[in-house]
């Protein structure tokens, strides 16, 4: 299993120079990732920066951990927008790109305070539509594209990324919902939500009944804010991720990075 560090870019660490610090400390630390909360608006806090430009000045400053968004919300952005910033950063950090994607929450109105669309089933179809947008134009394909909620006319994306076919996508799934563990299936990884023993082995099997088996999927589960890891996590996790509460002090974070991962 690898291990990772899960922060958000809020309150002490709503600061670009604390993120590079903190992802370079874990890399030094024997830490394999780290991946930043994707919001723009929380009840928790409003000192709150952009995850993505935050993972291109952490990707400039390490060599070899991964990083990544956990999660964007995908329908609240354009697609050839996105594909940009994927692009950008999985060459910034020479292939260590991983891009956790979902379908956003209404967490401190960030949807509904921009107008943004807030119906989960809107937000799923366009979920699902942006993000087959941005995968087949990371993948190289020259796409023409009249969907429900997107167009795009002959559009192409270069250069190429460094990872090929392009950066492993995982999905957030919630509970016991299977659509969007079916999701999840068709791509490299499910991140796991709200779940228990029961819920987390619906979605091992339901991953299973789509893919054929688990070969190469990444399973990524993350701690209790003091670092307990889930009891069923030795039941097909591939990633633990060290998580922490939206707004924490970076002292605390930085005492736990130092440590290193367990075992």
């Amino acid at each position: 299993m690898k291990h990772g560090i899960f922060v958000a870019p809020f309150g002490r660490f709503a600061d670009p120079h604390k993120l590079v610090d903190l992802a370079a400390t874990a890399e030094e630390s024997g830490w394999d990732g780290v991946f930043l909360w994707d919001h723009v608006l929380r009840t928790e806090t409003n000192e709150i920066i952009d995850s993505w430009v935050s993972l291109g000045a952490m990707a400039a400053a390490t060599e070899s951990i991964r990083l990544g968004p956990m999660v964007t919300p995908v329908p609240r952005r354009r697609p050839i927008k996105l594909a940009r910033e994927i692009l950008t950063v999985d060459l910034m950090s020479d292939g260590r790109l991983t891009v956790g994607v979902g379908s956003g929450t209404d967490s401190g109105g960030e949807l509904s305070r921009f107008d943004e669309i807030v119906d989960a089933r809107v937000r799923g179809a366009r979920l699902d539509e942006g993000l087959d947008i941005v995968t087949r134009l990371l993948e190289g394909e020259t796409l023409a594209h009249v969907g429900e909620h997107f167009r795009v006319d002959g559009v192409s994306l270069e250069p190429r990324p460094i990872q090929n076919p392009r950066p492993p996508v995982w999905c957030a799934a919630r509970g016991t919902a299977m659509k969007p563990v079916r999701r999840a299936a068709r791509y490299e990884g499910v991140f796991p939500i709200d779940v228990d023993a029961d819920s987390f082995q619906r979605m091992l099997d339901e991953v299973v009944a789509v893919r054929g088996d688990l070969d190469g999927f990444d399973v990524c589960l993350r701690t209790a804010h003091d670092g307990t890891p889930p009891p069923f996590a030795d039941r097909g996790a591939t990633w633990l991720l060290r998580a922490f509460p939206a707004v924490v002090e970076h002292k605390k974070v930085f005492a736990a990075v130092v440590h290193g991962p367990p075992g």
